[in-house]
């Protein structure tokens, strides 16, 4: 496969499994045609043209020729400087790597990450918060990640891979929407009745089981497993990183009873606990390495070889 055809298998992997349904998202662009269109000559130099056909920020080639055949990619859930180093050390031992593919987003894609936050707002609403509240809640948290984000060095490992002159992408969001779609599925058909059933269930999937082994599977942060789990959320899997802590409230208020995420910060945890949600952290790498595998397996059945590094739990599907 190529660059490109990789890319664009991921963006429309990602659109089938995202939260908002077909008429959202062709909203989402047909607005960012129209914001392209209204810019004028000198700022159009400036646009990313890729956000006309990708709803997803934070998922880019970053560096190298498109059109570059793939037989071999190192993959990770984090990609940095060493990492490129490894790649360059595994070309010298004559295992080619041919593309440097991240689950996390470096260079523009990292800059842009807050802009896939509006996801957040639609999960709410599937979960019955009103979009209008939903919209509102998450509003100030987005802004706060894009300040937090501004003066990171973005462009570190992507410099690493201009230099040695590897091809580097990341697909994020595209690959957190795999994972919402999966574990909610589960979760929808087997419809749980307690707070250890939701883990058990978590424990029944192959990257939970070797992160259980690692220390880092799925662990409940509050309630109890004896607590009737109630209605099931899958709210913190996607949208680029964790919403705002005001949320919880509008959650427990629309009937919420126990959530399902990736991880949680120490205020976000005591702020559900507040309102007597169930939270089970189904764990970051694991939960990373399921939805990257769920798009690994679709490039791999084309003959594309995976070199599983940086936290990858490799788990194979037919």
């Amino acid at each position: 496969m190529k660059i490109r055809e990789i890319y664009e298998l991921f963006v429309q992997k990602g659109i089938a499994n995202d939260p908002r349904d077909k008429k959202r998202i062709d909203r989402v662009l047909a607005d960012e045609k129209k914001k392209y269109d209204k810019l004028e000559k000198d700022e159009k130099q400036y646009y990313d043209k890729e956000r006309l056909s990708n709803p997803f920020a934070d998922t880019r080639i970053l560096t190298g020729d498109e059109n570059t055949d793939v037989k071999r990619i190192l993959v990770g859930v984090d990609m940095e400087v060493g990492e490129v180093l490894l790649a360059d050390r595994l070309g010298e031992k004559g295992k080619k790597i041919d593309l440097i593919l991240s689950h996390h987003p470096e260079g523009k894609a990292l800059a842009a990450l807050s802009e896939v936050m509006d996801i957040q707002s639609d999960v709410l609403h599937l979960y019955g918060v009103p979009i209008n509240v939903a919209e509102g809640t998450i509003a100030g948290r987005i802004t706060e990640v894009s300040r937090s984000i501004a003066p990171v060095n973005h462009q570190r490992a992507v410099d690493a891979a201009k230099l040695l002159g590897y091809p580097f992408m990341c697909s994020h969001t595209v690959a957190d929407n795999m994972v919402y779609t999966f574990v909610k599925d589960i979760m929808d058909k087997k419809k749980p009745e307690t707070v250890g059933d939701v883990i058990d269930l978590l424990m029944e999937i192959p990257e939970y089981q070797e992160g259980k082994k690692l220390g880092a599977g799925p662990r409940l942060f509050t309630g109890c497993k004896e607590n009737r789990a109630g209605n099931v959320a899958v709210t913190e899997m996607t949208g680029g990183t964790s919403g705002a802590k005001e949320m919880f409230e509008k959650m427990a208020q629309s009937g919420i009873g126990t959530i399902i995420g990736m991880h949680m910060g120490e205020e976000h945890r005591k702020e559900a606990e507040k309102y007597h949600l169930n939270v089970v952290i189904a764990g970051h790498m694991a939960s990373d390495s399921l939805g990257m595998n769920l798009l690994l397996d679709e490039i791999e059945k084309k003959g594309v070889e995976i070199v599983p590094v940086s936290g990858l739990i490799r788990v194979k599907r037919k």
